[in-house]
């Protein structure tokens, strides 16, 4: 998996999105907000991590434009 930062990943096992901020090896430090809008900031072994497609939103809006 070829991550930079600004790309989107999981955990495996589940859980909200994570932002990728940074990259060294086989670290990645990843950002996310909190339920109650806390900025939370932790370096995860890139083994556990998946990447998250992200949606198109210009699909969305002529899907929308269809209806």
């Amino acid at each position: 998996m070829d991550l930079k930062a600004g790309d989107v990943v999981m955990l495996k096992s589940g859980g909200q999105p994570l932002t990728v901020a940074e990259v060294k090896d086989s670290e990645v430090l990843c950002l996310w907000m909190g339920m109650e809008g806390d900025l939370f900031r932790e370096t995860l072994p890139l083994a556990v991590l998946v990447q998250v497609e992200e949606d198109d939103e210009d699909d969305e809006d002529e899907d929308d434009d269809e209806e």
